[in-house]
């Protein structure tokens, strides 16, 4: 009997998602919850596992081919008739996609197997792993012992045995290249997205935008402090972190900021939550995945969600739900040396913050012009939800508590 695997939609309401990765062949045995490909919606770079085993008949697609969710990608003969899983919404095939996303955004590199010296003597202690994961290596032909485990508590997971048998991945698709003087790339996935997200949202909302230039000079001191400080130790503590915590002290005494605009029902949405988006460059594009529940964090633990946020979306394993459901976003320019800008929202949300490069300038402190650490913080908004007044109260609290951190206590 051969059975289809179609094209799952991996995220909410997604329409396509391009194949990068074929991690098998035809003739490949295949086994329940085994990652048979690696797909980059217009989200996150996602692992797919197929739910039932067998052997691979063919692959509908290639590499680099976009494919519409529901579409046939994989077809596997199976030994004996298996019951169809129920469809899911729209008739689409649900699939296990609880496995986690891709370990780099462009290549993968297996593990290789710890090397035992000549004449040492065998490991004896047994390697934890759960019985779905033992079957796994078992049919893999995966020593679990030579398996570097990344689970809580030192679990062998599913994705520890697949890093060891997993190929390297292709390289980025090279782009078309027409003539000497041209050079065409196709735009897709994340840019995609974000090109049509960013034009929707110039169109949609009015923007407006006020700035103000901030000495941050006791803001620079307390981050060296804090580094220093045993409760911040092996935490990401950074002028941005402080920028986030003074955002967030800001909305609390502006709460109107902190909202959506409603069209069909022609209402302003306040969020009574603050999940804090941060701008960030990847090698696919920009991404805006955002901290949950911001507001609700201790400095320690809004640096350790901030530290997270930035390494996954390095390494390109930013899962599609953390770029959902932001409130307001935090862009730092400043780390490619721009001094400020004007960004655009981020869809559904009704402002954003730019902080530009921190560099030292001539300042008035205290009567006397002095070198003092100075930055400039921009803020754009929805004109419908937000009006200058409190655009510029949002602007000026943040600024403030950047001026003298103190505030952070006081205010807070």
């Amino acid at each position: 009997m051969v059975r289809e695997f179609k094209m799952p939609d991996v995220g909410e309401g997604l329409t396509e998602a391009e194949i990068l990765k074929w991690y098998v062949r035809p003739g490949d045995t295949v086994t329940d919850g085994q990652v048979v490909c690696e797909v980059e919606t217009t989200k996150a770079a996602v692992e797919l596992p197929i739910p039932f085993d067998g052997v691979v008949e063919e692959l509908r697609f290639p590499e680099g081919t976009t494919v519409d969710v529901g579409q046939v990608i994989i077809t596997v003969a199976v030994k004996s008739a298996e019951p169809e899983p129920e469809p899911g919404p729209a008739g689409r095939t649900p699939v296990l996609v609880g496995y986690g996303v891709a370990e780099s955004a462009t290549a993968r590199r297996p593990r290789r197997p710890a090397s035992v010296p000549p004449g040492a003597a065998a490991p004896t202690l047994r390697a934890l792993a759960k019985p779905p994961v033992r079957k796994l290596a078992k049919d893999l032909g995966v020593d679990l012992a030579t398996v570097t485990p990344t689970g809580p508590g030192g679990i062998v997971t599913r994705d520890d045995v697949h890093a060891l048998v997993r190929p390297a991945a292709a390289p980025a698709v090279v782009p078309v290249v027409t003539d000497a003087r041209e050079t065409r790339i196709p735009v897709k996935g994340v840019r995609k997205a974000t090109a049509a997200a960013m034009v929707n949202s110039a169109f949609t909302a009015p923007h407006a935008s006020e700035s103000v230039t901030v000495d941050v000079t006791r803001t620079m001191k307390l981050v060296d402090q804090l580094k220093a400080d045993t409760d911040m130790a092996n935490l990401r503590v950074n002028p941005l972190l402080l920028v986030a915590r003074a955002l967030l002290v800001a909305i609390r005494r502006n709460p109107r900021i902190n909202a959506s605009w409603d069209e069909p029902a022609q209402e302003i949405v306040q969020k009574n939550y603050v999940n804090l988006g941060i701008a960030a460059a990847t090698p696919r594009g920009l991404i805006v995945p955002n901290i949950k529940d911001a507001h609700a964090k201790t400095l320690p633990e809004l640096a350790q969600a901030l530290g997270e946020l930035v390494a996954t979306a390095r390494e390109g394993r930013t899962s599609p739900a953390a770029m959902q459901g932001g409130t307001v976003t935090l862009t730092n320019i400043g780390v490619f040396g721009i001094d400020t800008g004007v960004p655009i929202l981020n869809p559904g949300e009704s402002a954003i913050l730019a902080v530009g490069a921190i560099k030292p300038r001539p300042w008035v402190h205290r009567g006397k012009v002095k070198p003092r650490q100075v930055t400039t913080l921009s803020l754009s908004f929805d004109h419908r939800i937000v009006d200058g007044e409190l655009g510029a109260r949002v602007l000026a609290d943040t600024a403030a508590v950047l001026e003298r951190p103190k505030r952070l206590i006081t205010w807070s």
